[in-house]
């Protein structure tokens, strides 16, 4: 079982990602911007972080900038979640430091990939 952080400001879909990350046996955080993520990521040190992109405050690609480039917690794979399906912003999310790159409406099975794989690169 892992700790997966959800950053996202939609309660509707942070409570949607909630329910399937806990469904698959994962603990949940849960943040609703991408300032409030990056301070959940350095202090909780979760597992995982499933990032949204549109978002106030910082969007998830500085959130996911930060946490990728921050000692501290450039270990935890971050895996954005997103409405944004053009190929240039997954491109861009993938340079930001990014593991993958799902769109909404979530696929369970994809979202479920993406873990699996982000999880097993992440551990030792």
């Amino acid at each position: 079982m892992a700790r997966i952080l959800i950053v996202d400001d939609s309660p509707s879909q942070l409570e949607g990602l909630k329910r399937l990350v806990e469904k698959l046996g994962h603990q949940t955080l849960t943040a609703t911007d991408g300032a409030a993520g990056v301070e959940a990521a350095k202090r909780d040190k979760p597992d995982l972080v499933l990032m949204d992109v549109v978002m106030p405050n910082l969007n998830g690609f500085q959130a996911t900038r930060a946490i990728s480039k921050d000692p501290d917690t450039t270990h935890i794979p971050v895996i954005l979640v997103t409405t944004k399906d053009q190929d240039t912003d997954k491109v861009w999310g993938m340079r930001q430091g990014a593991r993958a790159y799902v769109t909404k409406p979530v696929n369970e099975a994809d979202l479920t990939q993406a873990l699996n794989e982000a999880l097993a690169s992440a551990r030792p």
